[in-house]
């Protein structure tokens, strides 16, 4: 049970449009558990409608194939939210959820989450930005996947990653060093293959790995390789 100073939904950003007291009535409707890290918080089919607030920690949405591979979807920090879908549509969860850090999760039920999006049409507006952007997302995996080699698409997620980063004289951080395995799950190659192309990138100078960070330390020049192979 999580100490009951903490339950605030403060930050996170859905809620931003809403006074103190707006803010208090939805937290009253929450329930609020700790999860350990790798821990499920909820189960791909499952027939929970309930729409979760990650509060503190760090969440994977994860869908695993025929063969009992894993693939990574996202990665949620602090002042996400997720599980919308199936509070809109009444559908069985499209994937599973694990904490992968020691994580505090808030949940409101379908009810009380439709009954705020009818009484603040803001928050209503904020949620379908926010589907359009994962549709957007999703759209452009698929072309990736389609279209891109496994080294292009090792690239892409390092890129991605990176950030919207436009300064071309910019070099961007990713602490911790991004996990082989994790971006082998996330672009559908092996280990082997992302551990080559990250020997390659370091070989031509375009990322560096210093303590428990990898500096991609020219942005610019990874974008030009991703989207010359995209034609954009």
């Amino acid at each position: 049970m999580a100490d009951a100073s903490e339950n605030s939904l403060s930050g996170i950003e859905l809620f931003s449009v809403l006074d103190k007291d707006q803010l208090a009535e939805v937290e009253s409707r929450c329930r609020w558990r700790r999860f350990a890290s790798h821990q499920q918080i909820i189960d791909r089919e499952s027939s929970s409608r309930d729409v979760f607030f990650v509060i503190s920690g760090k969440v994977r949405i994860v869908n695993y194939s025929f063969s009992g591979r894993g693939i990574i979807l996202d990665e949620l920090e602090p002042g996400s939210y997720f599980g919308e879908l199936s509070a809109i549509d009444s559908q069985p969860r499209s994937a599973r959820v694990i904490a992968i850090a020691e994580s505090l999760i808030g949940s409101l039920p379908q009810k009380h989450f439709l009954e705020t999006l009818e009484a603040h049409p803001k928050m209503a507006l904020h949620v379908m930005q926010h589907l359009s952007t994962l549709l957007r997302g999703a759209t452009q995996r698929i072309m990736d996947l389609s279209t891109l080699g496994a080294n292009n698409r090792v690239h892409a997620d390092l890129l991605r990653q990176a950030g919207e980063i436009r300064d071309t004289t910019k070099t961007a951080v990713l602490d911790p060093v991004p996990i082989h395995n994790d971006i082998a799950s996330r672009v559908s190659t092996t280990r082997e293959t992302v551990a080559r192309v990250m020997n390659d990138l370091a070989r031509r100078d375009i990322v560096e790995k210093k303590g428990n960070s990898l500096i991609i330390k020219d942005v610019q020049r990874l974008r030009d390789m991703v989207e010359e192979v995209r034609g954009e």
